[in-house]
């Protein structure tokens, strides 16, 4: 337990992201946050003055205790973001902020620890049949990046995973996705899931596919490309949709397999819920399933897609109460573990 300030003190909880940071409060143990404001990372030097802002917007003193996940691997002292300029310390945060405690955990972990706190109307079943209780649960969430993350069950519980599965080597089901990936191996050399699997990644398929039909490059954002893709207007944004999200399939089957997630696979990040009905009559479900002669033991595991925006400030809360170590974990002096 802490000295001085008590833990039951309002705590500060953030989902940090490529593109946005989220912030809200907690006012104590399993408590609904209030106060949720989202600012974006471009305009701020680093999170310090990100938080500052927030706490002035809505008119808050600094809480104690603050919890926040991040869109970055979390292992050690130094984190410099993968998909953002921001760089910094995380106890020189803690220090700066003035925190008795300051817990960084990756922003999948996060979510990872929010799943079993959704409500029915916050996830969307898309085959599969029921989950089998206390077994693994599988996380994949695209959006300025992939994150990929799990439950895993220890003791009545369960134990986040903490992992950079976004960056596995992607790879094709056809011809076709093989003739993508060529091309995108010619940009980047390693293709990851992650290069075609985000929001970046949305561009870079788009820009793929009309290399590959001998059309020149257009200037298209990941919004603009879904947007078209979804009102059927661009047949190569179509076209982009529809490899994201058999692509998508295929690597969420091969997280089910390597967790041995039982207990279904969740699927969050902002792209998917966007996509609404196209995403839910995609390939994606027959790809999560298409593994040869494993595909009756995927054929049982539920998918859902997650729409809780804010479910990751959920779970930076839980962290908090974790009994095991996640993430970095710094503390004033005088505080201690509990």
């Amino acid at each position: 337990m802490f000295t001085g300030r008590s833990e039951l003190s309002p705590r500060l909880v953030g989902d940090i992201g490529g593109t946005n940071a989220r912030f809200a409060i907690v006012t104590a143990p399993g408590a609904q946050p209030t106060h949720i404001r989202v600012l974006p990372c471009a305009g701020y030097a680093g999170p310090a003055e990100a938080i500052r802002d927030y706490l002035r917007l809505e008119g808050l003193e600094p809480p104690p205790v603050a919890a926040f996940g991040i869109a970055n691997p979390v292992t050690g002292d130094h984190v410099a973001m993968t998909n953002h300029h921001w760089a910094f310390s995380v106890e020189g945060l803690r220090a700066e902020l003035d925190l008795a405690r300051l817990l960084l955990i990756n922003d999948f972990t996060a979510l990872a620890l929010s799943l079993q706190q959704l409500g029915s109307t916050e996830r969307e079943q898309l085959g599969g049949g029921e989950p089998v209780a206390a077994h693994t649960i599988g996380l994949i969430g695209a959006g300025t990046g992939l994150g990929i993350s799990g439950l895993v069950p220890c003791g009545a519980g369960y134990v986040p995973l903490d992992g950079e599965g976004g960056h596995v080597t992607l790879a094709a089901s056809n011809a076709r996705e093989a003739n993508i990936i060529a091309v995108l191996a010619e940009r980047y050399g390693h293709v990851s899931a992650e290069r075609a699997l985000s929001g970046p990644g949305l561009v870079a398929l788009h820009d793929a596919i009309r290399r590959l039909e001998d059309e020149s490059p257009l200037a298209l954002d990941s919004a603009e490309i879904s947007a078209r893709g979804l009102a059927g207007s661009c047949p190569f944004c179509v076209e982009t949709l529809h490899t994201f999200c058999a692509l998508l399939g295929s690597v969420a089957g091969d997280l089910a397999l390597t967790l041995g997630a039982r207990g279904g696979v969740y699927v969050g990040g902002g792209i998917v819920p966007r996509l609404g009905g196209f995403f839910a009559a995609s390939a994606f479900r027959a790809r999560f399933e298409a593994k040869g002669r494993f595909a009756a033991y995927l054929a049982p595991i539920p998918t859902y897609v997650i729409h809780a925006p804010y479910a990751a400030l959920l779970g930076a809360a839980q962290a908090l109460e974790m009994p095991l170590a996640v993430g970095c974990d710094a503390r004033a002096a005088g505080t201690m573990a509990r």
